[in-house]
């Protein structure tokens, strides 16, 4: 019998084995699955994140940017909806003496809003950057298993069982109370998420971009599974891929990295 359609028929008698769960049982049921497969409350408990390598940037599948990057990421309390993480990218080159990443640039997002951190000056980011960012954020799948899971108005739902990169795949849809959705792979072996993809309203063509994002090579640190390769594609085409040499959890991050610093130029917002 051909392996896939044997993978696809156990899973069907494993389905009617277990009696008739429902598509938002089976929904909740691998959304739980991937909590603990993430490292259930060592995931759950996670203030802070340091992830250290190399970021790409393309567009139209062409590399337009290349840097060693570090992104420092800490958790903060935050209503239903509402952004509850700060995040700063600082880019630069490694000394050679310390190891250390030596920062020439970053940009930073808060809760509050979002800027960019260079020699001239701070400059905040235009609007538009800042809302695809809450947007991204909001429906990310580890942000939405850390921090959004039991909000009011939020929904699982089961898709079929499928595959993706000849791996069978359990597929759930996400939906908040804004009725924004995130459709997610999970592999049905780890139980790990995979891939994720949505959709959203291209302001100035007047239709939708879809986002996809691809998560691979997972790797333990104090008991939480982290992905270290992480790939972006809009409408089809890479736009970004970061490969973590190093993942830090839990390093008592400092609010001095997530607070503008009060001695430097205030430049114009970006257009």
């Amino acid at each position: 019998m051909n392996w896939g359609v044997f993978v696809l028929l156990a899973a069907c008698l494993s389905g009617s084995a277990a009696g008739a769960e429902t598509r938002q049982e089976r929904g909740k049921r691998v959304i739980d699955e991937a909590v603990e497969a993430l490292g259930g409350d060592a995931f759950r408990h996670m203030e802070d994140r340091v992830e250290f390598g190399r970021a790409y940037s393309f567009y139209r599948e062409q590399l337009t940017g290349l840097s060693q990057a570090k992104i420092y990421t800490r958790y903060v309390t935050a209503a239903p909806g509402q952004l509850g993480v700060r995040e700063r990218d600082s880019f630069g080159k490694v000394d050679a003496r310390s190891l250390e990443l030596k920062e020439s640039s970053a940009v930073l997002f808060t809760e509050e809003g979002a800027w960019e951190i260079t020699f001239r000056g701070v400059r905040p980011l235009d609007d538009e950057r800042y809302a695809k960012y809450k947007d991204s954020m909001l429906r990310n799948i580890f942000y939405i298993l850390r921090q959004r899971l039991g909000e009011p108005g939020m929904t699982l739902y089961a898709q079929d069982p499928d595959f993706y990169e000849h791996k069978p795949v359990e597929i759930v849809d996400i939906t908040d109370a804004d009725n924004l959705t995130v459709t997610v792979y999970f592999d049905k072996s780890t139980k790990l998420p995979v891939r994720q993809v949505f959709r959203r309203r291209n302001t100035e063509y007047k239709d939708f971009d879809t986002e996809v994002s691809v998560f691979a090579k997972y790797r333990e640190i104090k008991g939480v599974k982290w992905p270290c390769t992480i790939l972006r594609q809009r409408n089809g085409e890479k736009i970004f891929e970061m490969y973590s040499d190093s993942v830090e959890i839990n390093r008592n991050l400092t609010d001095n990295l997530f607070t503008l610093p009060g001695n430097v130029k205030m430049l114009p917002k970006a257009k």
